[in-house]
């Protein structure tokens, strides 16, 4: 019988995270309008916390909590500290058009339990668990997508809702199934229990759970909601849901794959393989004369999660797929964020046109774009280039090396699209609608976008240590 570890401590960033969103529900319960910005500062202080916990935890051997349904491992550390940073850059970009908004406080509080939901994604060691995740990732996700209460808002919610509940049987279907095959729900002993079981039961709960962590993911086949709820949703609400999901999503695939599926019967590795190939082209395909530019970011990080997908697949395959994976993950986040502060940066700006002269009238901002665009292609020294080429490596060695060959097809291929956003903005100014679209703006997203571009590029010079870090 395994021994109960119920101690607190080792869930402290969750703690943190999930005792700020109670807190600042009750603050802005009280607070008048023009102070629920305290509620802002208090996530922003437990951010920060929630970061120097997982670091230290990061420092300690691998341990787990509550009966193994958790674990806090360097996959968990380091998706703690990437979903941290990235809400903290989520929460900068939110201050500005949230400032005097009659609900301030609760948007903040739903963004808190959003990426709490992802950490508990992250760590979960456990299928119950896990579905609790996904609950917690997805509700106020939702609400999130239409929280401006507009016409796009709510047809973005709407339809983000309905695909979610409906994968979310889905998933909550595959986890019965998996239960039935395996006589439990913790992962060492459905890992043991799978080698001989029947594959096709495991394949039709694996093809369940699949459908649900890829909605949170955002890959195909469970990609047809991006589109819409990211352009429906306000840029800082699509700055999250194409970044922060994903983490805690792809770190739990990852976790499956190398502790539940890599000893089965069931074809892990070439299912997920597919499933990449399928998200980066069909992703790019998607993206290829999109006007406008929330709706080409969001097929843009459809075709990201394929790439993301590749270490995955080969989990438990190749010694250099956890590092791949967790290094790709959070030179990703920052980069695509870094490319929506801009978006948040310029609100008026809706079209690829709307930002022809923005390197004339805002030339800091135009060269935070162009770095976060060419990192997003995976252009050197950005850090997601040393990503691909990490994940590119782990296939290899995993001996899917077609995979790699399809990925860099398409990362030349999507080169194409970020260049039709590229050349507009580093061209001379258009009419003169343009040019006051170029110009007008939130003083703190044009922070965000410069700090983050600039944190791209020192992640990619800082690989080395980085990645060997990762590597433990």
């Amino acid at each position: 019988m395994t021994e109960m570890n119920e101690n607190p401590l080792d869930l402290l960033p969750e703690v943190l995270l999930a005792a700020s969103a109670v807190l600042g529900l009750l603050l802005g319960s009280w607070l008048p309008r023009a102070r629920q910005w305290c509620v802002g500062l208090l996530a922003v202080l437990a951010c920060v916390a929630g970061i120097v916990a997982a670091s230290v935890a990061a420092a300690e051997p691998a341990t787990t909590a509550f009966g193994e349904a958790f674990t806090v491992d360097p996959v968990t550390s380091t998706s703690r500290i990437v979903v941290l940073a990235g809400t903290l850059l989520v929460l900068a970009v939110s201050f500005g058009p949230l400032r005097g908004d009659p609900r301030e406080s609760e948007f903040y509080v739903l963004l808190q339990l959003a990426a709490l939901g992802a950490l508990m994604m992250a760590g979960a060691q456990d299928l119950l668990l896990l579905a609790s995740a996904y609950l917690l990732a997805s509700i106020p996700s939702y609400t999130l997508a239409g929280f401006r209460k507009d016409g796009p808002g709510t047809e973005a919610a709407l339809k983000f809702y309905v695909i979610g509940a409906l994968l979310g049987v889905l998933l909550l279907t595959g986890i019965t199934v998996l239960y039935a095959a395996g006589r439990g729900t913790g992962y060492p002993m459905l890992g043991e229990a799978f080698r001989d079981a029947p594959e096709a039961l495991l394949a039709t709960g694996a093809i369940g759970l699949l459908a649900g962590v890829l909605f949170k993911a955002g890959g195909v086949p469970a990609h047809f909601w991006v589109p819409d709820a990211v352009q429906g949703s306000s840029p800082p609400v699509a700055a999250l849901l194409t970044t922060i999901p994903k983490i805690g999503a792809l770190a739990a695939l990852f976790r499956l794959g190398e502790a539940v599926f890599a000893d089965s019967t069931l074809p892990w590795a070439a299912l997920v393989s597919v499933l990449a190939a399928a998200s980066m082209t069909l992703g790019n395909l998607g993206a290829f004369f999109q006007q406008d530019v929330k709706r080409l970011l969001a097929y843009s990080t459809i075709s990201q999660v394929g790439y993301l997908l590749m270490p995955v697949a080969v989990a438990g395959r190749s010694d250099l797929a956890q590092q791949a994976l967790l290094y790709y993950l959070a030179a990703y986040t920052v980069t695509n964020l870094g490319a929506f502060a801009v978006v948040c940066a310029l609100p008026r700006a809706q079209s690829l046109e709307d930002y022809r002269g923005l390197a004339r009238e805002r030339p800091l901002l135009a060269a935070s774009l162009v770095v976060c665009l060419l990192g997003l292609v995976g252009t050197p020294p950005t850090a997601v280039f040393l990503g691909k080429l990490e994940a590119f490596s782990a296939v290899f060695d995993g001996g899917y090396a077609w995979l790699a060959a399809l990925a860099a097809a398409n990362t030349v291929a999507s080169l194409f699209y970020y260049l039709r956003w590229i050349v507009p903005a580093v061209s001379r100014g258009g009419g003169s609608s343009s040019e006051a679209a170029a110009v007008e703006g939130d003083r703190t997203a044009r922070v965000v976008a410069y700090a983050a571009a600039a944190v791209s590029v020192g992640l990619g010079l800082a690989a080395g240590p980085v990645l060997d870090a990762l590597a433990v």
